[in-house]
């Protein structure tokens, strides 16, 4: 019997996965993890239900952030902003139904501010 393996949280046919695009993005998520646990698990939900909803929270990036190339493809690059949880950003972008996290940070990054 195998000794204290964490059980992954599945996802329903309909639903997205989530994958880390970067070591950044894995840390990133470990941080926000640390901070904001409970509220993660929402992320989390909205991230694998409705990721390309365009909401307050939710949209598309723009100006030098619109694409993002992986493997000679470019893809849209979408920030979710948990506003309420202070300045955490987490970029993303898609491919079939896999999310990817290519940033995770829990604070706006310096190359988005203003």
């Amino acid at each position: 019997m195998a000794k204290d393996l964490k059980v992954t949280r599945p996802t329903k046919k309909s639903e997205f996965e989530l994958r880390f695009a970067s070591r950044q993005a894995e840390k990133g998520w470990r941080d926000l993890k640390a901070t904001i646990r409970g509220p993660l698990t929402d992320i989390w939900d909205f991230l694998t239900r409705s990721p390309l909803e365009n909401t307050p929270a939710n949209y598309p990036m723009k100006a030098n952030f619109v694409t993002v190339a992986r493997d000679g493809m470019s893809h849209q690059r979408w920030l979710h902003k948990p506003a309420q949880y202070g300045d955490a950003r987490i970029w993303f972008y898609i491919e079939k139904y896999i999310v990817y996290l290519k940033q995770v940070n829990a604070a706006q990054p310096h190359e988005t501010k203003s």
